[in-house]
Order: structure tokens, then C-alpha cells, then sequence
């Protein structure tokens, strides 16, 4: 095989690997089996065409060609074969139309959809063609590079999240693989290669400058993939995670690409805010509001309530009316309201009253999900919007409830009566609804069994994450918050053969004026939506109220725990708490925030609560700031050291007139006298290069101290000190009596002091901080155990050479 159709072979399986990145986009891998098929049919029509030796624009019309008979194969428009007819290329362009509306319809990841699929078989085809005409036509590999680092970028664009690192090192992977066979080919156009004693070489086997280049790749895809992770960036990063917290932090807490959020994780992130932080404001006209939601928890396995990413028409298609099949034996009343949303809250579920039926002044594509009564975005988000929601508010009695018909064993809603097995829960609903006949009044023995005389108390304190095992612990020491009361009930509810489901949103908040709500992050709130047939998903709080901002109950699902007056129920359905404020928490009562209690409606002083987010930026700023310091430090405990070694044990010698060999007091070893000097003279060479003043190697101490007093415009001691400084270098290395008993560190210290007095702010600051010398030093480190770690790589690399099987092969041909 010729070196242009072997590069055309990788070229295809490296566009297929750069493709890796798509995985993130789609639901299942349907997209790429028809990539697959597209890719394989345009390489197969380039090696067939260079087999034959076509000129390159006969190899290229002939991708082309292949490119538009497999979409014509794959999504053809009824009733053509392979080759395509004009209504193919109509077909082609609705196709294109519909990936453009289901792109601001669906949230990734996206189902198969045909025209999605169309475009990225479309899209994978062309840059199959491109890759393959600047790697075996144009012989440009590097070049190709970027039409696969377009693929990359469509999930970076549409991805709210950090996009995964596997694709990516997929991805790289395959272009590495392209620029090595680009290179292998190379050196099979010169012959045989061979080492500089006349041996053989295989060319496979690396050379020093193929290996560097390949070590140097996998280094910068390493630090491509690994240095995101920390640096912070604008809604992600490891240091972003440590020190952004609440509801403002990013898409990361409140919300992510297509619904695909922690529910359980965001609600306790919200409640568990130190301070107060306001979300969203509501006006509305109806008298009695019941809860704003964004999205539910439909799942339970045995790792808990998890939930789906949603899926619906786009909101240009209108809003189903709930009374043509949601709740049609329910009773409904019209309601407007309007919904601003602040800077703190940004999350791609937007919030809404149940059963809307249209939603206007909405900026962006949002798409709605009839079936979890979800309004979503796949890109857009809630951040600073203000829209108006026309809603639909049922009314439900027990008596209309406990006529609803039991599930049939084919009906959908089955699905959401999975549990995992457990034998505590399963005894205790099975005790709840012994003697109860219809599903209403097994919802109520359940709903009924979370009151305060049954030991069931609120409290923030107690976490949990939905899970099963969480839940049935829940039931044994019955203190939670909204999200084990909601999960509790829907698992029971389930366990009961009722299917059940955890809605996520805010509570009415507080009144702050006619049919004006403020919402805040202690609205935040969790609870259970049951299933009746013929009425649709029917809300119960089994939170008790008196740890909920803004709660309210209904006729269906009353306070469990009122021991004062029953609540009377609105026109709507709903109860009316006694207070005239709207308060519901008012029907047990002052509120948590009147009662002088915590959120969990405990009474008494308010708890100190830690402010953890401070402690995290302050331990970081002190980390940071002890990172900040170690060259300092280093560059004082060199000085320190240095100066021990010059400390005199005799009279100081303070001048240097006379001769070298004159009379001086000698105390100690010559040895030392001369490790003295030379510690001496590093810390003067060291102090030099802190401010910046330029250091020769090739000078001799003598010229190196006279060069620093006519730089430095040094006079005086310090001058003379500078000299002593020399002197004693320079006897140290030549003489054979070393210079003994000078005071070096007194000298040390005056010739710093000038070298400070005459240098520039800057310098000087950075000669505190930032020791340059110390610096140099790392650096210089850093590069020799560099060097060292090359060689012994390229030995090892040397020596496994050695055993390679194809140079046996080789050998033995």
C-alpha cells in the first residue's frame, strides 16, 4: 500500500477519534455508527480513486460524491435508491431546518433526532474530506488539525458544563497519531535509515528528536486536560468550586445543560446559605398562590430519587391545556402572573406555576415538558428574566379524590412506582394503609403519619442526598428537612403501589404587597406529587409547616399538626390561613422569622452559623499568601547560614592597607578560613544578582568588587567593605595563606545596606519578596533534573530498544 493511502487510512479512523467529543452531545451512539458508515464510504472512494491514480480534483469529487450518496443512503427522502433525486436535496434542506429549531428545543444530551443526526453526519463527512485532503494531497498534517478542533468546539458551545476530558484525550489522541504516521512516511520516502556506526535501523524505531517531539505532545495534551481543572474560570474550575458557593456561584449549583442538575444537592445547597439572598419576585392575581416548581425527581433506585434530563416541544408551539388530559376531572381557575428573576439566580429551568398554559416575554429557546411540567432551556437561563405565566390552578376535594379510579397495570404511569426493596419501609406502609380501600385515603394514612405527634420534627441539621437508605434511617429517627420528607413520602407512596415523584421549586414567599411575593433562598423547597387517575399529578407537602418559609396547604392535604382552628378553604381549593397577611405560616401561629427561631422552626436564640465560604476564601488568601513568602524565607535561611559560617573568633580585621601578606591575626584552620571567604563571596554574588546588579563569571573578585563599587556608586564602609569582600575571595582561591579573622559578615551587611540605599524601589522590593537569586537557583534546579530525567529516559528507551522485536526481525532477514 502506497504512503498516500495508508495516510488516508489513519486521516479517517483520526477524524472518527476526534469525533470522541460528540458523546456528550448525544443520548446514544446512533450518531456514530452513521458517522462510521459516512467516513468509511468517503476513504473508501479515496484509496479507490488513488489506486487508479486520479488527478487530486477527481480524488476529491469523488469524496464528495461518496459524502452525498451515503446521506442519500441514510436519511433518504421515499422512495430513490442511492442516487439522489431533487426532492433528496429538499429533504437535505428541511432536515438542516429541523436541526436548527430541535438545537433550541433539546437540552443535551439530545435523542436521536433526524435532523441532529443529518447535521453530524453532515459535519463528520466534510471534515473526513478535508483531513484527508491536507494529510495524503497537500501533505499538511499539522493543518488538519483544526477541522477536528471544530468538532471539540460544538460541545464547548453548547455545553453549560465543563465539557468531559476523556473525549478530548480521545481526540488528541488521533491527531497525534496522525502527525507520527505523517512522519513515519516521511522517512520511508529516504530509504533506510541508519546510526551513526553503519547499523540498520528500523523506522519505527525513535529517534532523539522523534521521541522529543513525541514526549513534548503527550506533555501538552496532559497539561491541556489537567490545568482546566484548576484554573478558575467563569462558572467551573477547581478553584472556583472552593470559593464560589450560593445561588449567584454558576450554572455548576442551580442549574446545567438540559436539566441535568442534582435536585437534591441544589435544594440543600440553597438552605444551607448563611445569609439571606433574594431570588425572584412574583405578582400575581390570585388570592392564595401555592408553590412555584422547576423540575422533579422521577427516579428511585437504589441509589436514590434521581432525575431525567426533560424533554418537549419547543414554547413557539404553545402550552397544552391541562384540562384536555392532564387532571380533566378536575376543576380549573385562570391566573396571570408575572415572574422577575434577579442576577443571583441563574439555572436553566425556569420556574412556574403547575398547569401553564402560556408563558410570554421569555428571552431564548426554551422548550416544555408535558409530562413533568418542566419549562427548560438547552442554553439559556433564568438570569435576570422577567416573563408572565398564565396558569391554570385545579381544585380538588377527598371526596372528588376518592373516587379516582386505580392504575391500570398497562398505563405509563406505573414506571413511577419502582422502589428498591427494603423490608423497613415495606412493613411500615403496609401498617399505614392496612384497611384503607382507595388510594386518596392510602396517601393520607401515609401523608397523616409525618406529624409532630409521631416524633417527626424539622431540623436543618440532619443531611441527606434522596437516598433510599438515608430514607428509611429518616423514618427511624423522623428529623429531616423538606427534601426527606418529600422523598420519604414519594418512596412510601410508591412502596404502596401509587405512583409517586419529588417536585423541586420555591414556596410563595413573602408577601411584600397586593399579590406581591418576594422569594429568597430560604424559599427553596421539596415535595411529593402523587398520581390520581383521571387528575393528574396532585401536590402533598408533608414538610411540617412551621419549618417552611411561605408554606400552604389545601383541603386534600391539610396541616396534620393544626391544633387551633381548621383551615378554611378558598375558592380555589386551597386553605386560607387565618392571618390576613398570607402568611401561611401564620396558620400555626407567628412565622419562623416572628418567633424569634431558626429556619427549622426552632425556638429560642438564633444558632451562630459558620460562614464557611469566608473560611475558604481566607484559608486560601493565607495559602496563598505562605506561597507568596517562600522565596523569602529561602532566601533568609541561605543568609542566615552564610553568616554563621562567617562569624569571627578573633579581632576583626576592618581594612585591607598593606600588603596581602601582611601581619594579621590568625585564628583557626586555613580550611575554614577559606570556606569562610568563599561563603562570603556566594552571598555578595547572590545579594548582586537581587539587585540586579550584572554578575561576570569571568572576572576575578578583585575586578567583580570594583565593578559592584562603581555600579552600585557605593562610598564609604560599604565600599570598603566591598573591597575586604574581594580581598578575601581572591586570597581564599590563589594565595596560600587565606585571608583570617575579618569580620565578612559586618562587610556582608554594609555592602547590602548600600547596594539598598542606591538601588530603585522596585528592585529593592523584589530583592525582599521575590529574591531573584533564589529564583535563578530553582530554575537551575528545575532544569538540571530535567536534563537528568531525559537521559535516563532516553537509556531506558536505548535499552528496551535493545529488545525490540522487529530488530530481531530485521536481524534475522
Amino acid at each position: 500500500m502506497t504512503g498516500r493511502r495508508r495516510l488516508g487510512l489513519v486521516a479517517a479512523a483520526a477524524t472518527l477519534l476526534a469525533a470522541a467529543p460528540l458523546t456528550a452531545i448525544f443520548e446514544s451512539w446512533t450518531w456514530m455508527l452513521q458517522c462510521l458508515l459516512v467516513v468509511m464510504l468517503i476513504e473508501g472512494a479515496a484509496v479507490a480513486t488513488r489506486t487508479f491514480r486520479f488527478p487530486t480534483w477527481a480524488q476529491a469529487l469523488s469524496m464528495v460524491i461518496a459524502l452525498v450518496l451515503a446521506l442519500t443512503w441514510i436519511f433518504p427522502a421515499g422512495g430513490e435508491m442511492i442516487i439522489p433525486q431533487p426532492k433528496t436535496f429538499a429533504h437535505f434542506a428541511d432536515l438542516i431546518q429541523q436541526a436548527g429549531e430541535e438545537t433550541r428545543t433539546y437540552g443535551v444530551p439530545v435523542p436521536d433526532r433526524d435532523g441532529l443526526l443529518f447535521m453530524a453526519s453532515l459535519g463528520i463527512g466534510a471534515v473526513a474530506i478535508l483531513v484527508d485532503l491536507l494529510t495524503a494531497v497537500f501533505r499538511r498534517p499539522a493543518l488538519a488539525g483544526l477541522p477536528m478542533l471544530a468538532i471539540y468546539s460544538i460541545p464547548v458551545a453548547v455545553y453549560l458544563d465543563s465539557v468531559p476530558s476523556l473525549p478530548f484525550v480521545v481526540g488528541a489522541a488521533g491527531f497525534m497519531w496522525l502527525l507520527v504516521a505523517d512522519n513515519v512516511d516521511r522517512v520511508r520516502r529516504f530509504g533506510r535509515r541508519f546510526t551513526g556506526d553503519g547499523r540498520d535501523v528500523n523506522v519505527w524505531e525513535p529517534s532523539p528528536l522523534a521521541a522529543a517531539g513525541r514526549r513534548i505532545g503527550v506533555v501538552g495534551v496532559l497539561a491541556a486536560v489537567t490545568l482546566p481543572l484548576a484554573v478558575p474560570t467563569v462558572s467551573g474550575g477547581l478553584l472556583t468550586q472552593l470559593t464560589q458557593s450560593g445561588p449567584g456561584a454558576g450554572s455548576g449549583q442551580n442549574g446545567s445543560g438540559g436539566g441535568r442538575i442534582n435536585l437534591f444537592a441544589s435544594l440543600s445547597g440553597q438552605l444551607s446559605q448563611p445569609t439571606t439572598v433574594p431570588l425572584l419576585t412574583v405578582q400575581t392575581n390570585e388570592p392564595e398562590p401555592f408553590y412555584l416548581r422547576f423540575g422533579v425527581a422521577d427516579v428511585l433506585t437504589e441509589n436514590g430519587f434521581g432525575n431525567t434530563s426533560p424533554r418537549g416541544d419547543s414554547l413557539s408551539q404553545g402550552l397544552p391545556d391541562p384540562g384536555r388530559g392532564a387532571a380533566p376531572s378536575a376543576a380549573f381557575t385562570e391566573y396571570r402572573a408575572r415572574v422577575a428573576v434577579s442576577e443571583n439566580l441563574q439555572q436553566n429551568m425556569a420556574p412556574l406555576y403547575a398547569y401553564a398554559t402560556e408563558v410570554e416575554n421569555l428571552n431564548g429557546a426554551w422548550a416544555y415538558d408535558q409530562n413533568q411540567l418542566v419549562l427548560f432551556s438547552g442554553r439559556a437561563t433564568t438570569r435576570a428574566q422577567q416573563y408572565d405565566v398564565t396558569y391554570q390552578r385545579a381544585r380538588y376535594t377527598p371526596g372528588q379524590l376518592r373516587r379516582a379510579e386505580p392504575i391500570a397495570a398497562d398505563s405509563p404511569q406505573v414506571a413511577y412506582t419502582a422502589t428498591p426493596p427494603d423490608a423497613k419501609v415495606e412493613s411500615e406502609v403496609a401498617r399505614l394503609i392496612k384497611g384503607e380501600t382507595t388510594n386518596y385515603d392510602k396517601v393520607r394514612a401515609i401523608y397523616d403519619s409525618f406529624s409532630t405527634k409521631n416524633g417527626f420534627r424539622y431540623s436543618l441539621t440532619t443531611g441527606s442526598t434522596g437516598d433510599a437508605s438515608e430514607i428509611a434511617a429518616f423514618l427511624t429517627n423522623k428529623v429531616g428537612y423538606c427534601q426527606q420528607y418529600a422523598a420519604a413520602m414519594a418512596w412510601m407512596v410508591r412502596a404502596a403501589g401509587i405512583p409517586a415523584r419529588v417536585a423541586f421549586g420555591f414556596t410563595r414567599g413573602t408577601p411584600t404587597g397586593q399579590g406581591v411575593y418576594t422569594i429568597s433562598n430560604r424559599n427553596a423547597h421539596a415535595w411529593t406529587e402523587v398520581w390520581f387517575e383521571g387528575f393528574g399529578w396532585v401536590p402533598f407537602d408533608a414538610t411540617p409547616a412551621t419549618g417552611v418559609y411561605g408554606n400552604a396547604r389545601s383541603a386534600w392535604a391539610p396541616d396534620v399538626d393544626q391544633t387551633t382552628a381548621a383551615p378554611t378553604v378558598g375558592t380555589d381549593g386551597s386553605s386560607v390561613a387565618p392571618d390576613a397577611s398570607g402568611d401561611p405560616g401564620a396558620a400555626n401561629g407567628a412565622g419562623p422569622a416572628d418567633r424569634g427561631g431558626d429556619v427549622n422552626g426552632a425556638t429560642g436564640p438564633v444558632a451562630a452559623q459558620t460562614n464557611w465560604t469566608a473560611l475558604w476564601i481566607v484559608a486560601g488568601l493565607t495559602l496563598l499568601l505562605a506561597l507568596l513568602l517562600v522565596p523569602a524565607l529561602r532566601r533568609v535561611l541561605v543568609r542566615r547560614r552564610r553568616h554563621a559560617a562567617t562569624e569571627p573568633a578573633a579581632p576583626a580585621v576592618l581594612s585591607v592597607s598593606g600588603a596581602p601578606d601582611a601581619d594579621i591575626t590568625v585564628t583557626g584552620a586555613v580550611g575554614q578560613a577559606r570556606e569562610d571567604a568563599h561563603a562570603a563571596w556566594d552571598e555578595l554574588i547572590d545579594s548582586m544578582i537581587d539587585f540586579r546588579v550584572p554578575v561576570d563569571p569571568t572576572e576575578t573578585p578583585r575586578i567583580t568588587a570594583q565593578r559592584l563599587i562603581r555600579d552600585s556608586a557605593l562610598t564609604g564602609e560599604p565600599a570598603e567593605a566591598a573591597e575586604l569582600l574581594g580581598n578575601a575571595e581572591e586570597r581564599a582561591r590563589y594565595a596560600r595563606q587565606p585571608l583570617q579573622g575579618a569580620e565578612l559578615t559586618s562587610a556582608l551587611s554594609q555592602v547590602r545596606a548600600g547596594m539598598s540605599a542606591t538601588a530603585p524601589a522596585k528592585a529593592r522590593l523584589q530583592a525582599t519578596l521575590l529574591p531573584p537569586s533564589v529564583l535563578l537557583a530553582w530554575r537551575l534546579g528545575v532544569g538540571e533534573w530535567a536534563t537528568r530525567a531525559a537521559e535516563r529516559l532516553t537509556r531506558l528507551t536505548e535499552s528496551a530498544t535493545r529488545f525490540s522485536p522487529r530488530r530481531f526481525l530485521n536481524r534475522a532477514r
